[in-house]
């Protein structure tokens, strides 16, 4: 090994594989990944939120983090006051948005962790003016899928692998503030019956609704100017 391979660094998305170049791996710390298996068991419906890295590591989670959110067995909508204020507060905390904003981690009920159409259509929608951004779905049933996609250029998506990290300390598991978390941010959807103008019964709800996200024009504006992230000059 020469002295300038000996001193090169990896890049924060890329990790060192010794069998040859250096791949995206997204990776969980222990405690992390104990905590969205507890947020996935304690409910029926799918549930959400972003992953939290350290700035040297951005697919390192340490952290997955939930905000005010409406979920069904199939959808989960963030509530975009909650949003816009886990960012302010994530931005307080020194953190830059690559840290917070980037990795959507979200879990299906069911056997298949593979994105539906709305996943696609929620992460093209919200992720799709970031340089990059992770979307990671656990299964019930323990089975994972997890995607890069770089929007600067002509773009690309690349499947990465998962893992758990031993390698950093890790805190122990906290079940009764992650259980606050839960209870304090999530909100199970029941569908309305109503009568249509046929015999038949609607099922009506609020996912049925062509999505917003107010938050996001102002957030990308406000986070993608330098002078406007406090604390980290």
């Amino acid at each position: 090994m020469t002295k300038k391979q000996k001193n090169r660094t990896t890049h924060p998305l890329t990790v060192n594989n010794p069998a040859g170049p250096a791949q995206p791996v997204l990776r969980f710390s222990p405690t992390a990944w104990a905590k969205l298996l507890f947020l996935r068991d304690y409910g029926k419906t799918e549930v959400g939120g972003f992953g939290i890295a350290p700035r040297d590591d951005l697919l390192y989670l340490e952290d997955v983090q939930l905000v005010r959110q409406t979920c069904s067995w199939a959808h989960v909508a963030f509530d975009d006051e909650s949003v816009a204020d886990f960012f302010d507060q994530q931005v307080d905390a020194a953190r830059h948005p690559e840290q917070f904003a980037r990795v959507w981690v979200h879990t299906h009920p069911g056997d298949c962790p593979r994105p539906s159409q709305v996943d696609e259509d929620t992460f093209s929608r919200v992720f799709g003016r970031s340089a990059w951004a992770v979307m990671f779905i656990l299964a019930y049933e323990g089975q994972t899928y997890a995607r890069l996609r770089f929007n600067d250029g002509p773009g690309a998506d690349l499947k990465v692998a998962v893992g758990l990290d031993y390698s950093r300390p890790f805190g122990g598991c906290d079940h009764e503030a992650w259980k606050q978390e839960y209870l304090s941010n999530v909100q199970a959807q029941q569908p309305i019956r109503i009568t249509s103008t046929a015999t038949e019964p609607v099922v009506e709800s609020p996912f049925d609704e062509e999505p917003t996200d107010e938050w996001l024009d102002n957030w990308f504006d406000y986070a993608e100017d330098d002078d406007n992230v406090k604390g980290l000059h």
